[in-house]
């Protein structure tokens, strides 16, 4: 697996792809750096009038809704309707999507009108959107109901994305196959952003 890892980052250094990101303006410069410290492009246009043309150049569309408005979310599914006209894989990070009505109006809006490829989120996150009783505090995970796995393949299959749930143990399933990763740390609850990092890195 390790040699795996090391060669799929060899070639994602060597072609360098362009992530094109609509995401929160928290953490924007966090996630520009993250990806080209993993080998990529970062791009980072939110403009309506914009976004269907820079997506074309992509190897990927990042949509994270961390500080939504109806202008961005626009933006959003315009980018991702041209994504999926051209095979540019698209991922989704309901960031809060649980705490109002507003962010699941939102993500129920893209979910309706864009192809995801992975939907990442904590577990309040994917609870909520998997049905499952999650639990959001602001923008943070206050747990959710049921088995985490379960939850994750039953989203991964009404959504037809693969699910990444992040945590303390990371959750990963196309609905069928489940990796479980443990590499969390309690300080990345300490550092803003690191669950936007994580869905560049994606991207």
């Amino acid at each position: 697996m390790k040699s795996e890892t090391a060669e799929l980052m060899r070639i994602v250094r060597e072609r360098r792809p362009l992530v094109h990101q609509i995401t929160n303006s928290v953490s924007m410069n966090d996630c520009a750096n993250i990806t080209l410290c993993a080998g990529g492009t970062p791009v980072m246009s939110d403009a309506a009038g914009d976004v269907e043309e820079m997506v074309g150049h992509a190897s990927a569309l990042v949509l994270n809704i961390g500080t939504p408005s109806d202008k961005t979310i626009e933006a959003m599914v315009i980018a991702g309707a041209a994504a999926n006209r051209k095979g540019i894989p698209v991922i989704l990070d309901p960031v809060g999507a649980g705490a109002t009505k507003y962010r699941m109006n939102a993500v129920r809006k893209i979910l309706n009108e864009v192809r995801i490829s992975v939907i990442k989120g904590n577990a309040g996150e994917i609870g909520a959107l998997a049905g499952a009783g999650g639990r959001v505090r602001g923008v943070d995970s206050d747990g959710l109901d049921g088995d985490p796995v379960e939850v994750c393949r039953s989203l991964s299959k009404k959504t037809g994305a693969v699910v990444a749930m992040t945590g303390a143990v990371d959750i990963v399933t196309d609905g069928t196959r489940v990796a479980v990763v443990n590499n969390g740390h309690e300080m990345m609850t300490s550092v803003s952003g690191t669950g936007c990092m994580a869905g560049a890195v994606i991207g």
